[in-house]
């Protein structure tokens, strides 16, 4: 894991997850890259250059936020770039290769009753890759204990479980499976991938009519530091992966949310 990108908001909760993102990142040698999203709606017939400036205060948050946090040894790059976060995310990991993306869980969003605000929902719904959404005012701790919950043991990409090897190789992270057998399981959904298997501390079969449901069941006695979980088109979130926020009454975390793409 060498390239982590985070999006950074207005929020007061940026620098938390900034922070977090530079200790992370610091435990397992990764750079990182600091990402903000601007737009400008130019009117006809002006003549400065609005985006010239924008990019310019963008970039001056940027450092003004790399500036507030205790930056270590790691790394940093300053990205900005204009349109939407999603597409800009994609195009920068097309260039560089991004191994994780770090963001806030509310983003810019100040609802109360939200758990993913609409920049994390966004990249969960609309990009490939692994998403780290930190909830506000979190401080690091190592990664010792993961809950990883699913309700098919079935993995059919390659590559959707690597973030979270990674993960177990730096830290040496122990791995607890949640298999959720929710009504409409089928004895194949109950075979772990190999990969899985691999990762496995213990496992532990719940029956829920949700995954969401066992992880409320089991999360406590297991008192992870992380809860990781599959984007899947069938899976965790189900239809909430069709919206780009999550109330937190549909799902809550009060540890970092791992979210690995299953293709």
């Amino acid at each position: 894991m060498k390239h982590i990108l985070v999006p950074i908001g207005s929020t007061e909760n940026a620098q938390n997850t900034l922070q977090y993102a530079i200790d992370f990142a610091t435990e397992i040698n990764a750079k990182v890259f600091v990402f903000r999203a601007y737009s400008s709606h130019t009117k006809a017939g002006t003549m400065i250059n609005v985006d010239a400036i924008i990019e310019r205060e963008t970039n001056l948050y940027l450092r003004t936020m790399v500036n507030s946090c205790d930056i270590k040894n790691v790394e940093i790059k300053l990205i900005s770039a204009k349109g939407s976060v999603s597409e800009s995310v994609t195009a920068i990991d097309t260039e560089l290769g991004i191994d994780l993306v770090i963001v806030g869980t509310k983003s810019n969003s100040i609802k109360e009753n939200l758990f993913l605000g609409r920049t994390a929902g966004n990249l969960v719904k609309k990009t490939n890759l692994a998403i780290l959404a930190v909830p506000e005012g979190y401080k690091y701790i190592p990664v010792s204990r993961i809950l990883m919950a699913f309700k098919s043991g079935i993995v059919k990409s390659k590559t959707a479980l690597k973030p979270l090897q990674q993960i177990v190789e730096k830290f040496k992270t122990e791995v607890h499976l949640l298999l959720v057998k929710t009504p409409s399981y089928t004895e194949e959904d109950l075979l772990l991938h190999k990969d899985l298997k691999a990762l496995e501390k213990t496992l532990t079969i719940s029956e829920n009519a949700t995954t969401f449901q066992g992880v409320l069941e089991h999360i406590k006695s297991q008192n992870p530091d992380m809860l990781c979980v599959f984007r899947r088109k069938r899976g965790f979130f189900k239809k909430l992966w069709e919206k780009n926020t999550i109330l937190k009454e549909e799902f809550f975390s009060n540890v970092p949310l791992l979210v690995l793409k299953g293709k």
